[in-house]
């Protein structure tokens, strides 16, 4: 018969406090956000995903080896990498304006889970040595993703009007706009005003600021607001 060879306490609670400590760690950057998955979150995926991979390589062994008996015990584990998705699709948020949030979240959430497999599977480098990347990739490299952003990033205007407001006069009215380059234009319809999200090209603000005035000067306009 084949032997295998079963997990001491001390290697099991290593393992478990290891990925706890792994998880801890990516879910404090992503806690600090106010994300929804954040410290308490990452850390039960994390440990989870680590009692799976140790439940799919040692827990069958009382049986494996046995005449007529084949079992393939890797299959539990590879069941966590699309089994986290429903976490990760809880993470992502679709905003009114058509932003999504939260992908960064949900990939951070898989890449725990499989933190989690390695440190189960006793890969405790592989495991280190990911989540020091995690982290660099989740904290370090955000300023330098902020600054890309705000050089080819998109400004979103929301214009508040009143109902009786001719749509097609707005719209032309924008597009006459010298400097104001739209991306998409969506419409929401409320009980007594229409809301306009209106995405366009980065611009300076004080040229913005002078466009806004322009667009204000229309006795139909409620309010405008803008986010960068």
């Amino acid at each position: 018969l084949i032997q295998i060879q079963m997990l001491s306490w001390s290697v099991i609670v290593t393992r478990l406090s290891l990925a706890a400590l792994f998880g801890l760690l990516i879910g404090l950057e992503r806690g600090r956000k106010n994300w929804a998955a954040g410290l308490r979150t990452h850390m039960m995926v994390c440990v989870g995903s680590s009692l799976i991979m140790m439940v799919s390589a040692f827990g069958f062994s009382d049986i494996l080896g046995s005449e007529n008996i084949g079992l393939d015990p890797s299959r539990v584990a590879a069941q966590v990498v699309s089994g986290i998705g429903f976490i990760g699709a809880g993470a992502i948020l679709l905003s009114k304006q058509g932003t999504v949030r939260g992908l960064t979240t949900a990939a951070g959430l898989w890449t725990v889970a499989a933190i989690g497999l390695a440190t189960g599977g006793g890969l405790y480098f592989a495991a280190g040595a990911t989540t020091v990347i995690a982290l660099i990739i989740l904290w370090a490299l955000e300023p330098l993703e902020q600054l890309y952003l705000k050089k080819l990033g998109h400004i979103t205007l929301t214009i508040t009007t009143n109902a009786e407001i001719n749509n097609i006069d707005l719209l032309k009215n924008l597009l006459q706009k010298e400097g104001l380059k739209i991306q998409s234009l969506t419409i929401e319809k409320n009980k007594d005003c229409f809301d306009y999200h209106v995405k366009i090209d980065r611009m300076k603000v004080e040229v913005l600021e002078t466009i806004v005035d322009e667009i204000k000067k229309d006795d139909n306009i409620k309010d405008i607001s803008w986010t960068l």
